[in-house]
């Protein structure tokens, strides 16, 4: 597995980027290929690949993701319109970055996630 990748050098600042949020444990920014009015990235500041490597130890981190989640979606003003949470894992999933990270998107009406089927 690499020990390295572009979210690591954005966290250390060796890839410039607009850093919407930071602390001692996560990171946000935009995304570079949006896919929605707002698409912002949230990603633990340790590498974790993914879901399939979270332990005990990344409780803290990972209820950071979604605490910032909600204070960047009321800063961009979409906390009352509604907005989406979506982690990948693997490459089913379009997990492109093997560095565990949520995406925001909100801003505009985003449809259904997956088709229904109707199976009944």
């Amino acid at each position: 597995m690499k020990k390295d990748n572009i979210f690591l050098n954005i966290i250390r600042k060796k890839i410039k980027t607009d850093i919407l949020y930071q602390d001692e444990l996560v990171t946000a920014f935009y995304d570079l290929y949006p896919q929605a009015p707002v698409h912002v990235l949230i990603i633990p500041n340790i590498l974790i690949p993914t879901v399939n490597h979270v332990s005990i130890q990344d409780e803290i981190t990972l209820g950071r993701l979604f605490i910032v989640a909600a204070k960047i979606a009321k800063k961009q003003n979409i906390h009352s319109s509604g907005y989406r949470l979506i982690v990948n894992c693997n490459a089913h999933s379009g997990q492109e970055i093997y560095h565990l990270h949520m995406h925001l998107l909100g801003g505009k009406p985003l449809g259904p996630l997956l088709q229904q089927n109707n199976i009944l």
